[in-house]
């Protein structure tokens, strides 16, 4: 099977970066895959994104090296095995409060006996190799979402669920569980504080901790933090951003 390139890229002590596509269509999909990024999040939550742009977008990013992963609209096992099977070697589950709501979403991504991920793997074993159904246990990677005020609460719990690979903070969420206003890029102590006690529970359980973020200057500040995985802005961002560069440019 195909080895999973975040786990190179972290054993080699190297922070990941990862972009975001809330946008559907596999033209697209492949033109982010060959911008040079290590991975590339495809997001069914909040993106505009169906499970056949999934597939198609999936299908795309096999052209680059960017791992392919999957934000899933909720903790739904069916969607998490739907997401494998197009192809995802890494999936983002959002709103992960509890330890036993993270095991449940881990054990889905898992075949038996370490979870109750179902045996259909057509796409998967075709493009990574027919020793895909025994190698993916150990392949795919498990991102638990914690953005809420319980989650950080049980943060410790939640990072010692075996088989889960990282958390990924929603800094959004998160601030507003909290009380704050829903930023990303925050500087707020109470949401650097909360980074901090995660960075902890994740590195106490010898597991991964990804953020999102809206730029490069915050996403240094990030890896500099410990952070392993730091999703730099999204295709939104990116296509608004230029639009913006021009009417200034119009402007001036």
């Amino acid at each position: 099977m195909r080895t999973n390139r975040l786990k190179e890229i972290w054993a080699d002590g190297r922070a990941a970066l990862n972009c975001w596509l809330g946008l559907p269509g596999p033209l697209h999909a492949e033109a982010v895959g060959a911008q040079g990024w290590d991975a590339v999040t495809i997001d069914q939550q909040h993106g505009l994104i169906g499970y056949s742009d999934v597939l198609a977008m999936v299908q795309a990013l096999r052209a680059s090296d960017a791992v392919p992963m999957v934000r899933v609209p909720w903790n739904a096992p069916g969607d998490i095995m739907k997401a494998l099977d197009a192809g995802a070697l890494g999936i983002i589950c959002p709103m992960i409060s509890t330890a036993a709501e993270c095991e449940s979403f881990v054990r889905a991504c898992r075949y038996p006996p370490d979870g109750f991920r179902s045996y259909g793997p057509t796409r998967p074993a075709m493009i990574y190799g027919g020793d895909y159904a025994e190698n993916a246990n150990a392949e795919i990677v498990t991102f638990a979402m914690i953005e809420t005020a319980e989650g950080l609460a049980n943060a410790a719990a939640i990072c010692a669920v075996p088989g889960l690979d990282g958390i990924y903070i929603g800094p959004s969420d998160l601030s507003l569980s909290l009380g704050g206003e829903p930023r990303q890029d925050s500087d707020d102590p109470k949401v650097l504080a909360a980074f901090d006690r995660i960075l902890a529970a994740t590195k106490a359980a010898g597991i991964r901790t990804g953020v999102h973020t809206n730029s490069a200057a915050y996403s240094k500040q990030m890896i500099a933090r410990g952070f392993d995985l730091v999703t730099v802005g999204s295709d939104m961002r990116y296509l608004m951003g230029g639009r913006r560069e021009v009417i200034e440019m119009r402007k001036g």
